[in-house]
């Protein structure tokens, strides 16, 4: 018999080097005579927990219990018990006794009595934690009843610990046996004052103990905002749509009512899963910034940000909808590359969609993702599309990529901009039917000024810009007239420059050259704020500064 329970716990007596895990510090509490330590993998150095029991022999009782919790703890398997991964048992010898040590490594956990302590929960919030990690454990303990025909025998504060994402599972299967209707059992009392059905749940009567089954659908004591909105994402995939999307729209408030450790810890991660395998709606994309806005930069990359990339491939419109209408949200944390190889190509289909709503969102979206874009990629293909969607049918979207241009011109290499600005500017945006977009043309061509010389400004821009002084627009005209005075400025500077001896290269520089001016460039460039309009009433605005609203 012993033969075989150590073949069960992988006994050789061969020393630690059959554990291929380090042992740390050990926690100040643990079931019974266990030793509970913190650990780490040797392959890769992730976490464990290592419990470890020593004896002086081979009879010693607590051996022989400890025997039974490996070998059950390795065979039962749930999610609300505790993870076996490893275990072994070593004999050594100081040559006058003998020590056997049992070690069994688990997944990363804590005694929940120092959990309790760290968390330091009050109020509700902690009484609503409380009843979900007893409904946890009353799930692990009804799984052992009435499933496995398993007692346990011994549930109690020390048999109960807690996980990374604070889940409360049930280990110490010491005693663990099957049920054969005499089990008296072993209780050290409650850990919390729970309802009388507590009482029912320590009959002296084996047989007239109420089935922990029973007690998680009819105690009231379970039934709050937590438990609720945790079980709710455990069994998503059995909601309808309806039932999601209203629980989705309801959760970002729902969120703030909620203890928030368990929320970055448990919700976060089960709402991140859900949107990345689909069992989650567009609506969760919300709650899910709005979490992850309460981490850290470095949290946030690393529980959220992987997410919303591999949603970027989705071809859920209404997810692609949400995350452009996000997009500023996260934006400053996308890295060059990742903006360049994996959202970029995704996103940029947006500008040939058949929703025109879609379209502007994309178009909105170059403003955070532009700035992230190597030159390859918009040479080649952001300024193709935006060159498109200078005749796009809707007049808004012809208007906005004009704006567009203007605030991302300082992210063009020089040859792009003398390339593409003017014509961009003069032969679309200044020819325009729609009247704001004419206006944003000139706005563009006065925020850009300090990239063309004077020949390009006297033979290219002014003359398109004296034509729109007599505009049925007055708004256009009145910006025409400003920007006339704008490059005249900056011509007579370059003449006087230029009479005074000063050299041609700094006769040829554009706004550079009047200070004034200059401002103007520094506010457009690095505010870089757009403003999308409504085709109905579109507020027409360049980094900020609304320049006009068309009825």
């Amino acid at each position: 018999m012993f033969k075989f329970l150590q073949s069960v716990v992988a006994g050789s007596g061969s020393g630690l080097k059959d554990l291929p895990y380090n042992i740390g510090e050990p926690y100040s509490s643990a079931w019974g005579s266990w030793i509970h330590s913190r650990g780490t993998s040797r392959d890769d150095g992730s976490p464990v927990s290592i419990f470890s029991l020593s004896g002086s022999s081979t009879n010693d009782r607590h051996l022989a219990a400890g025997r039974n919790g490996v070998k059950r703890l390795r065979t039962v398997r749930h999610p609300n018990i505790l993870s076996f991964l490893h275990s072994t048992e070593v004999e050594t010898s100081d040559g006058s006794s003998t020590k056997i040590t049992i070690y069994i490594v688990t997944e990363p956990v804590m005694p929940l009595s120092e959990k309790i302590k760290e968390l330091k929960l009050e109020g509700t919030q902690r009484n609503e934690y409380y009843a979900w990690g007893l409904h946890r454990i009353a799930k692990a303990v009804s799984f052992l009843n009435n499933d496995c025909k398993l007692v346990h025998a011994n549930v109690c504060l020390e048999s109960v610990v807690v996980t990374q994402s604070l889940d409360w599972k049930l280990h110490a299967f010491d005693v663990l046996s099957e049920f054969d209707g005499n089990n008296q059992g072993a209780s050290t009392g409650p850990m919390l004052s729970l309802l009388p059905d507590y009482q029912r749940l320590l009959s002296s009567t084996p047989s007239r103990r109420l089935n922990s089954s029973k007690l998680l659908e009819t105690c009231e004591y379970f039934q709050n905002k937590l438990v609720d909105t945790i079980h709710f994402m455990e069994i998503l995939n059995l909601k309808d749509s309806v039932e999601k999307d209203t629980f989705f729209r309801k959760l970002p408030t729902l969120a703030e009512q909620l203890p928030r450790q368990i929320v970055l810890k448990k919700l976060l991660p089960l709402l991140a899963s859900a949107l990345e395998f689909g069992s989650a709606a567009a609506p969760a994309l919300t709650a899910l910034l709005k979490m992850g806005a309460w981490l850290s930069a470095e949290e946030f990359n690393i529980k959220v940000l992987p997410t919303l990339v591999k949603l970027f491939g989705s071809n859920d419109r209404a997810i692609r909808v949400s995350l452009l209408q996000h997009i500023d949200q996260f934006g400053d944390s996308l890295s060059s590359q990742i903006a360049d190889e994996q959202i970029y190509p995704h996103v940029a289909t947006g500008f040939s969609d058949t929703s025109a709503f879609l379209r502007e969102l994309t178009l909105k979206s170059m403003l955070v993702l532009a700035p992230k874009l190597s030159q390859r990629t918009l040479s080649g293909s952001l300024l193709k599309f935006l060159s498109k969607l200078q005749v796009d049918e809707e007049p808004a979207i012809r208007t906005n990529t004009t704006i567009l241009l203007g605030n991302i011109a300082s992210h063009l290499n020089d040859g792009t901009r003398r390339r593409v600005l003017i014509n961009a500017f003069t032969v679309r945006a200044l020819r325009d039917t729609f009247s704001p977009a004419r206006g944003a043309g000139v706005m563009a061509l006065c925020a850009t000024s300090s990239y063309y010389d004077s020949t390009e400004i006297a033979t290219r821009i002014l003359p398109n810009v004296v034509v729109l002084t007599i505009d049925p627009d007055s708004d256009v005209r009145s910006k025409a007239f400003q920007a006339v005075d704008q490059f005249l400025q900056i011509l007579k500077q370059n003449h006087e420059k230029t009479s005074g001896g000063e050299s041609a290269g700094d006769s040829s520089t554009g706004m550079a050259s009047a200070p004034g001016n200059a401002s103007l460039l520094g506010y457009v460039i690095l505010k870089s704020s757009i403003t999308i309009f409504c085709v109905e009433k579109p507020d027409i605005c360049f980094n900020g500064k609304q320049m006009d609203k068309c009825v």
